[in-house]
C-alpha cells in the first residue's frame, strides 16, 4: 500500500460486535512529557551520586516516599504518562508479539504513587467492498470504498504504576501470516472502564507507511472518546478483492494493486482527486 494513498472506511453499525468481557500539571510532572525519550542508565546518574550535567530534566521525579504523586492528575496527565510508557510492536507477526507498558526509570518518569486502571483491547476488523451496502447516512459525503465490522477478541485490564513491566500478548491467530486478506486488527490502550459501542471508531483513514510521520499523513483512527492513549492498526492485505461480506473473491496476486503506479487509486472516493489538501490538514475530531 503506497505511502501517499488514503483509504476512508465506514463502520457498518449493524456489524459492530463488541464483546463485553471484564473492563502533566501536578508537582514534579509535566504535560509535555509524552514525546520525550527514556534516558539510558548512564545518563540518569545514581541515587546517591551527583547527577551528570548531561542528564535530562526528570519528567516525573519521585518524592521522599520514592514515587511520583499522581493522586490529583487529570485524565490528560494520566494519558501523557501512559503514552510515554506504552510500546506497541512495529512489525506485527504471530511470533511472540505483545503490547508492553514499561517499568519506570526511578526519579525520571515515576513510578507513580497511585496505580492507574488501564485497558489493552484488540479488535478483529473485517473489510468488505461498498457494493450492495446502504449509502452513507450523511448524503453530503462521498460513499466510502470499503466498510468494516469490529469484533473485540481480547481485552486485558491492568493496574499500572510503573514499578514493574506489564505485557499483554497479541492473539496469535488474528496476527498470523496466513490470516484472510480481508482481515485487519486494531489495538487500543486506554484508561478507565471498557469502551462502549458509542466510543468506537466510525471511520479509519489508512495512509500506509506515511503513518510513521503522524496521523495527519497516515493511519488515523478516530475513536469517539478522549480516553485512548495509544492505538495501533494492522491493515488488511488486499481489501480490493473482498466481497461486501468480507470474503476474498480472487487471489490478490491475480488482481492488479489499485495503488500501483499509472492506475487510478479507487481507495479515494470517486468524486475527489487523488490528492486533497484536506487529507493533510484534517481538523482534529470534536468530542
Amino acid at each position: 500500500m503506497s505511502s501517499g494513498s488514503a483509504l476512508r472506511l465506514h463502520v457498518c453499525a449493524a456489524a459492530v460486535a463488541v464483546v463485553a468481557l471484564v473492563g502533566t500539571g501536578c508537582s514534579g510532572g509535566g504535560g509535555g512529557g509524552a514525546s520525550a525519550a527514556e534516558p539510558s542508565p548512564s545518563s540518569t546518574g545514581s541515587a546517591t551520586g551527583t547527577t551528570p550535567s548531561s542528564s535530562p530534566t526528570p519528567l516525573y521525579p519521585t518524592n521522599a516516599a520514592g514515587c511520583h504523586p499522581n493522586e490529583d492528575w487529570s485524565r490528560e496527565e494520566t494519558l501523557s504518562w501512559l503514552r510515554l510508557e506504552t510500546v506497541t510492536p512495529d512489525d506485527i507477526t504471530s511470533d511472540g508479539n505483545e503490547v508492553r507498558i514499561r517499568k519506570s526509570s526511578d526519579g525520571f518518569d515515576g513510578p507513580l504513587c497511585k496505580p492507574v486502571s488501564v485497558q489493552v483491547e484488540v479488535w478483529k476488523l473485517t473489510y468488505g467492498s461498498a457494493d450492495g451496502r446502504e449509502p452513507a447516512r450523511d448524503r453530503t459525503k462521498p460513499k466510502p470504498d470499503y466498510y468494516f465490522s469490529m469484533q473485540s477478541v481480547k481485552r486485558s485490564e491492568l493496574r499500572v504504576d510503573g514499578t514493574e513491566e506489564k505485557a499483554v500478548p497479541l492473539p496469535g491467530k488474528l496476527y498470523a501470516a496466513d490470516r484472510s486478506v480481508c482481515v485487519g486488527a486494531l489495538i487500543a490502550v486506554y484508561v478507565g472502564k471498557p469502551l462502549t459501542a458509542k466510543e468506537l471508531p466510525e471511520e479509519i483513514d489508512i495512509g500506509g507507511s506515511a503513518s510513521d510521520v503522524g496521523t495527519a499523513f497516515g493511519d488515523n483512527i478516530e475513536f469517539r472518546t478522549e480516553r485512548v492513549a495509544v492505538e495501533d492498526l494492522s491493515e488488511p492485505a488486499a481489501p480490493h478483492v473482498c466481497s461486501p461480506e468480507g470474503k476474498p473473491t480472487a487471489d490478490p496476486a491475480d488482481v492488479p494493486d489499485p495503488a500501483a503506479p499509472g492506475l487510478p487509486d479507487p481507495r479515494y472516493p470517486t468524486d475527489r482527486p487523488s490528492f486533497d489538501i484536506d487529507d493533510i490538514l484534517r481538523p482534529s475530531p470534536s468530542f
